[in-house]
């Protein structure tokens, strides 16, 4: 009798759901853990702000390597494989970041955790399309996307609260023993793959299919899009908690971590979007999230608490509206390998990140927050009409071909 894909009815559907929801809640939480001390890394390296605001950047120029080579070697080894060694790989660099008085190591550390973050989002959404029903697949998918958010929120509130409270090599030496207990529960849950077929193509067959789209002009755009939402979604939260230390607000590292709570809204926006999308059309949702975007950052220049708070809310729904719509675009519009379309949006997404965290230094240095609000607060605007100007370029190019 010939083995079929797990169904919501299926025991196994829930223990691969659940495995791989906490493995990329563990994940997500090791990635941006860092984001809320990066004030802390200042004093205790004696750095400046742009050299702190490296162990989250090259932390992403890891997983950006990592997902181009451990997504071609998920292709021929397997799935399950690439998941736990991500979680062991991302656990042991918080052993020893705290044992270092040198920021040099501890970002090369990071940066080694970061090619080792790769691994999950490198082979789970495969290892999804191939175990589970497709009726069922997109609840598996959408509860997988929010443990994305959600262990990112929970990794910057927790460990900005201990690390206020104790420090912040408790925080990480916390951060390696939950991994562990996450570790041990997906090693015994995550059943073997049943239908990974490895590939058989060369390395220069799948280069090609994995480069194919970046010959694409609209695809290109939309990579680009990836780009810049997160670069200005990432400028936002990497510079809130030294604004937030400073006058006239002066909160402690501990009242600063409640802020990422905003977080939360990234848990519903994705499904939230997707529900939109069918009623209104993606490309309709997708400006509007866009434009609540831009909203959002810019309502962060008030001098009010209370507006910034709910200026942030406002940032993470019209950001996960956007980004979710973006990536569904992304598998819309490519005719060909589809899997690599995908890869790239996620590479251009995490250029972003880095970007976002980094990049975005001088205009912090130089103007402050409210020079840094005013530039990645117009970005997205000013992109998305570009985009819509040389999208119509292409369309009258392509409709001169066809005549």
């Amino acid at each position: 009798m010939q083995e079929r894909a797990y169904s919501m009815k299926d025991f196994y559907f829930w223990k691969i759901t659940l495995s791989l929801a906490l493995a990329s809640f563990f994940i997500f939480a090791s990635m941006y853990a860092v984001q809320p001390l990066l004030p802390v890394f200042v004093t205790a390296f004696d750095i400046g702000v742009s050299a702190s605001s490296l162990t989250l950047s090259m932390t992403i120029v890891g997983l950006i390597i990592g997902l181009v080579i451990l997504g071609f070697l998920s292709d021929r080894i397997g799935r399950t494989i690439f998941i736990k060694l991500s979680l062991i790989g991302s656990i042991l660099p918080f052993f020893f970041m705290p044992l270092t008085d040198s920021f040099f190591i501890f970002v090369m550390l990071r940066f080694i955790q970061g090619f080792a973050l790769a691994g999950l989002p490198a082979a789970a959404l495969a290892y999804l399309s191939e175990e589970i029903d497709r009726r069922s697949a997109g609840v598996a998918t959408a509860l997988y996307i929010s443990s994305n958010a959600l262990g990112g929120m929970v990794g910057r509130v927790a460990t900005g609260y201990v690390a206020d409270t104790f420090s912040w090599e408790i925080a990480f030496i916390g951060l390696a023993v939950f991994g562990m207990l996450i570790f041990m529960l997906v090693h015994f849950m995550l059943p073997s793959s049943r239908f990974f077929q490895s590939s058989s193509m060369s390395f220069r067959k799948d280069l090609e299919g994995f480069l194919f789209h970046l010959k694409d002009p609209s695809l290109l755009l939309v990579f680009g899009l990836g780009i810049i939402l997160q670069l200005s979604f990432t400028g936002v939260w990497t510079f809130l908690p030294f604004y937030m230390q400073d006058e006239p607000f002066s909160l402690s590292l501990q009242a600063i971590s409640y802020l990422f709570f905003a977080y939360g809204l990234g848990v519903i926006g994705s499904p939230f979007a997707g529900w939109l999308a069918g009623i209104f059309g993606l490309k309709k949702v997708r400006i509007s999230g866009i434009t609540v975007l831009s909203i959002g950052i810019a309502m962060t220049l008030s001098a009010s608490l209370f507006w910034i708070i709910v200026g942030l809310c406002v940032t993470c729904l019209g950001f996960f509206t956007a980004h979710s719509l973006t990536a569904t675009a992304v598998s819309e519009q490519a005719t060909h390998h589809k899997g690599s379309a995908s890869s790239l949006y996620l590479v251009s997404y995490y250029i972003g990140v880095s970007l976002g965290s980094s990049a975005l230094s001088p205009i912090w240095g130089n103007y402050g927050w409210q020079g840094l609000i005013l530039f990645i607060a117009v970005l997205p605007i000013f992109y998305l009409f570009v985009v819509q100007l040389l999208q119509r370029m292409i369309q009258k190019k392509s409709a001169r071909k066809g005549a």
